[in-house]
């Protein structure tokens, strides 16, 4: 049955929202046409992720460990604010709601767009305020502190707040943004101080500007405004997209670098080696600098899902698409390699059989991509694409792409993006958060951050309450405050993971059985490091 006309308008527009926001990349993989080939049978539901150590009342306990997350897209208002220049009180409303989405879902984490293009949604020395959260282009503040509010908000839901930034997007095109024209930049825009740093890119009227990645300084003017925030803020996690050099447009449109490429210091490089240095340097040096401003908080990078194909490089993945490498500089490989990243979340934004980048293909070559190595692999889940013609219209696509990620052992997933989720068109986000997300979960460990996990916490009762759900009372172990708890009911052979909170919230079992139930809990420091279980404690009423 045909869709009316008005669906198809929507449709349209959409596509066109992906080009001039989101880029080529995802407009590759939004606009792929499916192969012929019908749907084939997922793999068996495999276990979880390993178990947590520790025993509650003769039986071990069990808890899964991955991220579970979604992007917050400011730019464009595609997500949050629901449009520029709401009031403060609009704004947070719309955030909160945002993150009881999230604690629906049973994510644990949650990636927001603060630097979508030049801008920040904080007061920045670097940049001005970005105009979708204040609705106008004159760098002006809104008289409040966002920043401190999602993060406060986040961690009062136990969840990781990832700060996402864009490092060389200058602009938007317009009408939207300001595109190429330097007269219509906020005031303040670093841009207009350092008209040398600035390229447009590509010609026309989807032209928007960037900050040069060849030039050292602009470079290093990025990296400073981004760790701004990491100084100023406590996030958890530095977040990148895909976008360092821009995709390429085609129609003659060339990215005009030729004075910084002439100033290399190796006049032997070619531009393609010359361009991924640049990259690779910022790479490197955020990671660096991150970590010696504070070790705890992680980096990491959503690369675009193709490093190369195999029919071009030997050691690329069985795929017949655009190769990050060649296209956009990114050497996505070489940074997962050589540990400059604690996790990466390919954006695996096809579908199980799609002919020139099957999932069932790009997923194995991260999977092996990533042993031996501290890097913990997450997936860019493509949930926008539920609905599209061909195997998108199958209700339990994402559904099977995240057991095969549990086959292949991946960590975590991050979804695109938080309106999709909210949708949940053919219900398919209901389906996967049934299936995969039906208890809380833990995030994993990671080796290279600092672990100082607290003592064993003593539970000092725990009481039904008339509201239905048991309230526990506890006091924390030896050693070090825990940053978080979580909370075991031994359920049969085990005892099952059924709650977990941030330090200060009330340890509350939800949905406590009918029958007499056992309770242990653990204390968590800030890298996901877990204490001795508690000794049990049984309801009393």
């Amino acid at each position: 049955m045909p869709r009316p006309p008005v669906r198809l308008v929507l449709i349209v527009a959409a596509v066109l929202l992906a080009v001039s926001v989101l880029g080529i990349g995802l407009l590759r993989a939004a606009t792929y046409e499916p192969p012929g080939a019908g749907s084939r049978d997922a793999p068996a539901q495999v276990g979880p992720a390993a178990g947590t150590p520790g025993r509650c009342a003769g039986v071990p306990v069990s808890a899964v460990k991955e991220l579970r997350g979604m992007w917050l897209t400011t730019v464009m208002n595609i997500d949050w604010p629901s449009k520029p220049g709401l009031s403060k009180e609009q704004v947070q409303a719309e955030y909160r709601a945002w993150l009881e989405l999230a604690v629906s879902m049973r994510h644990n984490a949650i990636f927001v767009h603060v630097r979508p293009s030049g801008d920040a949604f904080w007061e920045s020395a670097y940049a001005p305020w970005s105009e979708w959260l204040t609705g106008k282009r004159d760098g002006r503040s809104p008289g409040w502190d966002p920043m401190e509010f999602m993060i406060t908000e986040a961690h009062a839901r136990n969840l990781e707040f990832h700060a996402w930034f864009n490092p060389y997007r200058g602009t938007q095109p317009g009408p939207s943004g300001p595109g190429a024209d330097f007269a219509k930049l906020a005031p303040n825009h670093p841009l207009l101080k350092h008209r040398d740093w600035a390229i447009s890119y590509p010609d026309g009227k989807n032209a928007r500007l960037y900050f040069d990645p060849g030039i050292p300084a602009a470079r290093k003017f990025v990296e400073d405004a981004m760790l701004e925030a990491v100084a100023k803020y406590d996030v958890d996690g530095v977040h990148f997209d895909d976008f360092f050099y821009p995709y390429p447009e085609g129609g003659g449109n060339t990215f005009a670098d030729d004075a910084s490429f002439a100033r290399r210091a190796d006049k032997a490089q070619s531009r393609g080696d010359w361009r991924r240095a640049n990259v690779d340097t910022l790479v490197r040096e955020m990671n660096q600098r991150i970590k010696q401003l504070k070790p705890w908080v992680k980096f990491g990078i959503s690369p675009f899902g193709i490093w190369r194909n195999q029919e071009t490089d030997r050691a690329g993945s069985d795929t017949h698409g655009l190769q990050s490498y060649d296209s956009i500089y990114a050497d996505t490989r070489k940074w997962v390699r050589e540990g400059w990243l604690d996790y990466v979340v390919p954006q695996l934004y096809w579908a199980i059989g799609f002919d020139k980048a099957d999932y069932t293909k790009a997923l194995p070559w991260w999977s092996e991509l990533v042993k031996g190595t501290r890097v913990q692999l997450y997936i860019g889940q493509g949930d926008y694409r539920v609905g599209e013609k061909g195997p998108w219209r199958q209700p339990d696509q994402l559904d099977r792409q995240l057991t095969l990620n549990d086959k292949y052992g991946v960590l975590g997933s991050v979804h695109f993006s938080a309106k999709q989720i909210r949708e949940d068109r053919l219900g398919s986000v209901t389906r996967y958060r049934d299936h995969h997300y039906a208890a809380p979960s833990l995030l994993p460990p990671m080796a290279q951050l600092p672990a100082e996990p607290p003592g064993a916490p003593r539970l000092v009762a725990a009481r039904r309450t008339a509201a239905g759900p048991v309230e526990l009372e506890w006091q924390a172990g030896a050693g070090k405050e825990p940053a978080s708890w979580a909370l075991y009911r031994v359920d049969g052979a085990a005892a099952k993971l059924v709650a977990t909170g941030r330090n200060g919230a009330k340890v509350r079992d939800p949905a406590p059985p009918a029958a007499a139930a056992k309770y242990c809990l653990s204390g968590l420091d800030r890298s996901g490091n877990e204490s001795a279980i508690s000794e049990p404690r049984g309801v009393t009423r």
